[in-house]
């Protein structure tokens, strides 16, 4: 019991440290802003549009902020979405959008 206990921490630890290592770069932060001051999933052509980012930049970022738990993708035909993974932010990072 004790040993499944730690292994769930160190999960979490691992997570959060995902977590911040997605947050720690200025783009990535504009991605998380402009989606969550929109309120709803956009285009990852948007996105970038709207953060200044080029497509591959972009691309990078996306996959880092999906692979962290803090985006979804979703595909519609050649079109990418991104949206907020609330869930994830209430989780771990209670009260963080309402900072942006």
């Amino acid at each position: 019991m004790y040993y499944s206990f730690m292994t769930m921490k160190q999960s979490d630890d691992q997570i959060r440290a995902q977590i911040f290592k997605a947050l720690s770069d200025e783009s990535r932060l504009a991605i998380i802003r402009t989606l969550y001051v929109s309120g709803k999933e956009l285009s990852c052509g948007e996105v970038g549009e709207k953060c200044n980012i080029v497509k591959t930049t972009a691309s990078y970022h996306f996959k880092t902020l999906r692979e962290a738990g803090l985006t979804a993708t979703r595909k519609d035909s050649r079109t990418k979405y991104v949206s907020l993974r609330e869930d994830t932010f209430q989780t771990y990072l209670p009260g963080f959008l309402e900072t942006l």
